[in-house]
C-alpha cells in the first residue's frame, strides 16, 4: 500500500490531485490522509483526518509514504523503516507562507530512503519504482564513529 499524508495544518490539493491522477496507473492500493482541501480524490481511499493509532497502522502496512516535506513525516518513515517521497509545498503557489519545505528537501534529498518529487512526473517515477530504499538503511554518524573506534581497538590489540 502507498500512504499519502499532507499533514493537518494546511490543505495540499496539488499533491492530492497528482496522486489521484497517478493512482490509475498503479496496481497498488493507496490510502490518503488529505486534510481539509477542496480536491476530492476519486481513485483512492481517503479520509480528511486519521486518528494517531490508525495512522500508525497505515504506516506499518505501507510500502512507501508520500508526504509534504514535513520533518514529522520523515521521523515516522525512519521509525518504521519506510521509504518516503517528499513533495514540497511552494510559497509561490500559495501552499505555504515560505519555502522552508524546499529547504528541507535540499537538506535530506541525498539521504538513503528519502526521495524528492518537485513535480508530478517525478512523483510518478518514484511511485512506480518497486525497489525504494528505507531510511533505516542509512548508517548514522554515531554508528560510523563506533565502528571506526572498534576497528582501531581491535587493530591495537593485535
Amino acid at each position: 500500500m502507498i500512504l499519502l499524508t499532507v499533514g493537518m495544518q494546511l490543505p495540499f490539493d496539488r499533491l492530492v490531485g497528482a496522486v489521484d491522477r497517478i493512482a490509475v496507473e498503479l496496481d497498488e492500493e493507496i490510502f490518503g490522509q488529505i486534510g481539509d482541501g477542496s480536491y476530492v480524490p476519486v481513485n483512492f481511499a481517503f479520509r480528511r483526518a486519521v486518528a494517531p493509532a490508525e495512522f500508525e497502522q497505515k504506516v506499518r502496512e505501507s510500502r512507501v509514504i508520500i508526504s509534504h516535506a514535513g520533518i514529522g513525516s520523515l521521523i515516522v518513515a525512519k521509525k518504521y523503516a519506510k521509504p518516503i517521497v517528499f513533495f514540497p509545498r511552494r510559497a509561490a503557489l500559495g501552499e505555504h507562507r515560505n519555502d522552508h519545505q524546499l529547504a528541507t528537501c535540499s537538506q535530506f534529498e541525498d539521504r538513503i530512503g528519502v526521495y524528492v518529487a518537485y513535480g508530478e512526473s517525478e512523483l510518478r517515477e518514484h511511485l512506480k519504482a518497486k525497489n525504494l530504499s528505507s531510511p533505516r538503511d542509512e548508517v548514522s554518524e554515531q554508528s560510523r564513529f563506533e565502528l571506526i573506534e572498534n576497528i582501531k581497538s581491535f587493530i591495537g590489540s593485535l
